[in-house]
């Protein structure tokens, strides 16, 4: 899947991810995942004092969101008096538009960005390229997925799902650059071919980790370089933040960086991280604080607590469905876990229903959240919201079939009498020349799991009998 998807779907099941039933998933994510959450635990353990960090970030965020409008105000008036000009926007149109009145205002033709999810939610290149105005990615990463023509597949490592050597053919192809697979030698191609984007450029962009309350600026963490680049060498800045991006006090700024930076990239503290109180002399600074969708989850009781993630990302490493089909099967810019809980409100259910049943509600993303977000339980009650809310999307069919789901799990004869008749019937399903209805998308590469064994309940049964014949 090498092209981009529709910036306004997020539908899991969809014929074209092929990865839902192929195994044919990305090799170099899978690792990737897999050693960045060994990595984390190795760092995490040695520390003594980790959960009590997490303890006190998660008080601290939610004093954030149950007084989100106060900070926010708080926040717009320490910025506004540092001379940065604050924008809200209630959704994408609004924040576009006023982008491209920015870029008007300031006769601007090219731009470079640092790394901001949230400009992916607004479609910010395309919107930018459709007014003949160039955008350029400046992350490694996000400057490797924009060649290639792709979507961000991990919201922390966007070309998590590429090889060296893939990102060497492609600087070959695109670049006209000399093959390898050597990282320095990449990442020296891409130093060499950005630097001078940045001395041209007439606007520079950047997303934050950070909106600091009581002093009015942004802590902005990174490896490369490039924000510090985007931030300050062109005349003017433009910070796009998610309005839960935001932290009471710069007092709160250490515990979060010492959370963020473990977790999301194994450092103790990444290569650059930023403090950005108002525009360099002479220089014009905006912050575009963007709503689209997050009012909804802050208005729903049961879900705002979504709004304390800081996406370190680790969610997405630990979770065994994500690392199985990769960021792309999610449909929209936030994938695993995180998205399949705030896509669904920022989305609506009509385009995101089936985001949180994309899970095995295994209960890895809880214990590995810096800020200890209860996901799984999040993911229930969208369940429940898509099966018997007012924007349920189950067809009946599918009602039907987990109202009898809940009926066999409700009493131990019900459920002997479940798997008894599922057991018959995974027998019999092989020998059909169709597959069924029910099986969905799920059927098409895959087989019905043959018992070679006794039940589970057998084999305890005569386990715990045996046990008290020898006492």
């Amino acid at each position: 899947m090498s092209e981009k998807t529709n910036l306004t779907g997020a539908e899991f099941h969809r014929e074209e991810l092929v990865d839902l039933f192929h195994v044919r998933g990305s090799k170099p994510l899978a690792a990737a995942a897999e050693r960045s959450t060994k990595n984390n635990a190795a760092i995490t353990d040695q520390i003594p004092h980790w959960q009590r960090w997490r303890q006190e970030a998660q008080a601290i965020k939610e004093h954030t969101v149950d007084n989100l409008d106060k900070l926010l105000i708080e926040f717009e008036r320490n910025a506004t008096a540092r001379g940065i000009e604050v924008l809200w926007a209630a959704d994408a149109e609004e924040a576009n538009r006023m982008v491209l009145e920015i870029t008007e205002q300031h006769n601007v033709r090219s731009v470079v960005k640092g790394k901001s999810m949230v400009s992916e939610e607004l479609g910010l290149n395309e919107v930018l390229e459709a007014k003949g105005i160039e955008s350029l990615e400046t992350d490694l990463g996000e400057y490797i997925i924009q060649l290639a023509g792709q979507r961000p597949t991990h919201i922390v490592t966007p070309a998590l799902h590429l090889s060296a050597g893939e990102i060497g053919q492609l600087f070959a192809d695109k670049l006209d650059e000399p093959l390898t697979e050597e990282h320095e030698a990449l990442t020296m191609i891409a130093r060499q071919k950005l630097r001078e984007k940045f001395l041209a450029a007439d606007l520079g962009f950047s997303g934050t980790n950070f909106m600091i309350a009581d002093t009015g600026g942004l802590a902005i963490v990174e490896n490369e370089g490039n924000v510090g680049l985007s931030t300050t060498v062109p005349p003017v800045h433009i910070a796009l933040i998610g309005m839960e991006k935001i932290i009471p006090s710069v007092d709160h700024v250490p515990l979060f960086l010492n959370l963020l930076t473990r977790v999301g990239t194994g450092q103790k503290l990444t290569s650059y991280t930023h403090m950005v109180h108002g525009p360099a002399p002479g220089k014009k600074m905006y912050v575009i604080i963007v709503d689209n969708g997050r009012s909804k989850i802050l208005a729903d009781p049961e879900s705002r607590s979504s709004l304390k993630c800081i996406r370190c990302g680790m969610c997405l490493n630990v979770c065994p469905v994500y690392r199985r089909v990769g960021g792309w099967a999610y449909g929209w810019v936030y994938p695993g876990p995180i998205g399949s809980i705030i896509v669904p409100h920022l989305q609506g259910m009509d385009n995101a229903s089936k985001l949180p049943v994309a899970s095995s509600l295994c209960g890895a993303c809880e214990e590995v959240c810096p800020v200890r977000m209860n996901i799984p339980e999040q993911m229930v009650y969208l369940r429940h919201l898509a099966n018997e809310g007012p924007e349920r999307k189950l067809n009946l069919a599918e009602r039907l079939l987990w109202r009898g789901w809940s009926w066999a799990m409700g009493g131990p004869l019900r459920y002997k009498l479940a798997m008894t008749a599922a057991g018959i019937g995974s027998k019999f399903v092989k020998f059909l020349p169709w597959k069924p209805w029910l099986l969905g998308a799920w059927a098409r590469g895959r087989d019905i799991p043959q018992s070679d064994g006794p039940l589970l309940r057998r084999r305890m049964k005569k386990l715990l009998e045996e046990d008290s014949e020898s006492d």
